[in-house]
């Protein structure tokens, strides 16, 4: 799909280089994609009956039908509700989810969730390690390719693990109710979070699995680095085999949760 509305494109135009709201450093906003041409990527799985949360959660999506067909005025009308936890799905973890004191949900921002992506291809590595954990000498082995990874990035790893969604036996290692002890999927190491945390200052750091860190983590070394630099994550992100290794732009937008910890989130990646 490409934006055809040059309104929209305008819209978000002038809202990209407007978000300097803590005068962290950014990519210079002209290597952005022209959002007028842009091809749109749908980073977000879908929240429905099937969508995978955590082994321990108490609940899951739920959705109930409050009314769908003819009033008696004679119009169609629609309404639902639903309840969710917080963390499942395609979701953002605010930093307070694991550094007291941080940032809550609804203190984010808006320019840490606004801006350029770099993608980093860890596929290969992952298909061989289903525990594979990312390392600083991977990213700087990836930086000697496309370049050092430049400040307030939202920096995204791709495994290949969203191509098992929904499927919870593979997408998790363990499909067991209420285990978390037997989980596998790649992960965050904690030297590569703490690169990206302190030297690289990324605004945002992503994955396409059900956690930053590696599904044997005990510890969650890779959360607790980020968060105490106030860096939210995101979690369970879709498609991002669509995306280059840089250029494109992502708007990844959380549910605005006061004092949460974390939300569902829609998110959109501009790709030259």
């Amino acid at each position: 799909m490409r934006i055809k509305r040059f309104s929209l494109a305008l819209v978000l135009a002038s809202l990209l280089p407007a978000c300097t709201q803590t005068g962290e450093p950014r990519m210079d906003e002209s290597r952005g994609p022209n959002l007028a041409f842009a091809k749109i990527v749908d980073l977000s799985h879908t929240f429905d009956a099937e969508t995978v949360y955590w082994p321990t959660s108490p609940s899951s999506f739920e959705l109930e039908e409050l009314h769908k067909g003819t009033t008696e005025a004679g119009f169609f009308y629609s309404a639902n509700t639903f309840s969710a936890p917080e963390h499942g799905g395609t979701h953002l973890d605010a930093p307070i989810h694991f550094a007291e004191g941080a940032w809550t949900t609804d203190q984010i921002p808006l320019d840490r969730l606004i801006g350029p992506a770099v993608v980093i291809d860890a596929s290969a590595r992952a298909s061989l390690d289903r525990d594979y954990l990312l390392t600083a000498a991977d990213m700087r082995a990836w930086e000697t390719e496309h370049g050092t990874i430049p400040q307030a990035s939202i920096v995204l790893l791709y495994t290949g693990w969203s191509k098992r969604w929904p499927d919870r036996l593979s997408y998790l290692g363990d499909d067991t109710p209420g285990d978390a002890a037997h989980l596998h999927f790649p992960g965050y190491g904690e030297d590569a979070a703490r690169l990206l945390a302190h030297e690289r200052k990324a605004a945002v750091v992503g994955i396409d699995t059900a956690s930053i860190d590696h599904g044997q983590s005990r510890y969650f070394l890779a959360h607790q680095a980020l968060a105490a630099a106030n860096v939210p994550a995101l979690e369970n992100v879709a498609n991002l085999d669509q995306l280059p290794p840089t250029g494109a732009w992502v708007v990844a937008l959380p549910m605005k949760i006061g004092s949460g910890s974390g939300g569902p989130v829609r998110i959109a990646a501009f790709v030259p």
